[in-house]
């Protein structure tokens, strides 16, 4: 107010103070209204304004005289001070009373706290024994069912072992029309040369009966040469009947992986015939050509004859398979037509078995090595032949096996082995 009232005389030192401290309490008020614990200092603020207010009053009444009842110096700055003070005590006590109920705040918190922590730690505690018991589960479950898995693989291991065997016998089976085939052609040579080597025997013998001066020794001569010209061709067809017979041995047990050096020439050729002849024991009406053309260079090769003598029986089975089937479609002026041929590549001998059938279609051409596909009926095939194969030249003896083929027209198999000796 006396800064609206000009040269009135009053101490500038007298009311700044009082007007900024009431505008001070005016604005601390307006901000500790929205504040817990605002009391105090609103309490503190208005004390403090209605002392000033007192105190300006009374200042102003020295000027202007009001006629208020009249106060001493001595009280009026009494008013003054007690004014100022109220300001900071209320802020004082705003500030203790906070502190206060910081501190239960914190106590409670603190509390709070190690509640937590006792639970956190029953919870931990809970959680490890449950992490315990799960792990004894699980360790159980995982024992129950590692049994579970070497029962099943012992399982599978028999199955499989039972479908090589009967793959085995398979095969062994269609030899036999053809082994019967072939042990027949020289057998009947040695019963055919037999009966001539008895007549020529007979003969002979009747010739020593004569007189010395009737003998004819160039006939004498003569009938000894046919006889040991027949014997030797006795020893020769018997030995090959021995041979066809090792043979079928062979491809009946069980195969030892050792490898030996064989003639690999005899081996295609052997059951190149072995399985035509087989082919025509079951159907009379089956005719077909096959060739051999066989390397005469090629040096003996290190291999299981057993094993290589399944995978040949195998694809020529299939190559008669096919042209057979090609025939029943009755195409005119097709010749049915299988071929192996053998050939020494640097380090390597290959193989070609290729057939003029009905070739192979090009979206199974990439199955026919999985165990159990087949393209045959069912009942023809077990689908084992060509992954038996498959495994037989990569994995027992480091080779490689492919085909190429087109649908009605051809199919060859190319195998490549290492030329290595046993």
């Amino acid at each position: 107010m006396v800064f609206l009232v000009p040269h009135t005389g009053a101490d500038w030192a007298e009311f700044g103070p009082a007007l900024l401290g009431t505008a001070e309490c005016s604005r601390i008020m307006l901000l500790g209204r929205k504040k817990w614990g605002g009391e105090f200092i609103i309490g503190g603020m208005l004390s403090a304004l209605v002392l000033f207010t007192v105190f300006c009053i009374y200042s102003f009444d020295q000027l202007t005289p009001l006629r208020l009842l009249p106060l001493s110096d001595f009280t009026q700055q009494v008013i003054y001070y007690l004014a100022v003070l109220f300001i900071p005590l209320s802020i004082s006590l705003y500030i203790a009373r906070s502190f206060v109920f910081t501190q239960r705040r914190m106590a409670g918190q603190l509390l709070e706290v190690q509640r937590l922590s006792r639970q956190s730690f029953e919870q931990e505690k809970e959680r490890q024994t449950l992490l315990a018991r799960q792990k004894e589960t699980l360790e159980r479950q995982v024992a129950e069912r590692t049994a579970q898995l070497q029962e099943s693989l012992d399982e599978l291991r028999a199955t499989q072992n039972q479908l090589v065997q009967k793959e085995k016998m398979a095969s062994l089976g269609e030899l036999t029309a053809g082994i019967a085939h072939e042990i027949q052609n020289p057998l009947n040579f040695v019963n055919n040369f037999s009966e001539v080597s008895v007549d020529l025997v007979n003969e002979l013998l009747e010739e020593r009966q004569r007189p010395d001066v009737e003998r004819d020794a160039g006939l004498e001569e003569e009938l000894l040469t046919d006889l040991n010209l027949n014997l030797t061709k006795i020893s020769h067809h018997g030995q090959r009947a021995s041979g066809i017979v090792r043979n079928m041995l062979q491809h009946s047990r069980t195969s030892t992986g050792q490898r030996e050096p064989t003639d690999l020439n005899a081996l295609a050729d052997e059951y190149l015939r072995l399985s035509y002849h087989g082919l025509r024991a079951k159907d009379k009406s089956f005719n077909a050509s096959f060739r051999a053309e066989l390397d005469p260079k090629l040096p003996q090769v290190g291999l299981v004859a057993q094993d290589i003598g399944r995978v040949l029986l195998n694809l020529f089975n299939n190559a008669f398979y096919a042209v057979q089937q090609r025939v029943l479609l009755g195409e005119a002026g097709y010749a049915p037509t299988v071929t192996v041929q053998t050939t020494k590549i640097g380090k390597q001998v290959e193989i070609r078995v290729r057939d003029n059938g009905i070739g192979i279609p090009d979206e199974v051409r990439s199955k026919i090595f999985q165990p159990f596909f087949t393209t045959k009926p069912t009942g023809s095939g077990t689908g084992l032949g060509l992954s038996l194969s498959y495994d037989i030249i990569t994995k027992g003896h480091g080779g490689t096996i492919n085909v190429a083929s087109e649908a009605g027209q051809f199919t060859e198999f190319r195998i490549t082995l290492p030329l290595q000796a046993a």
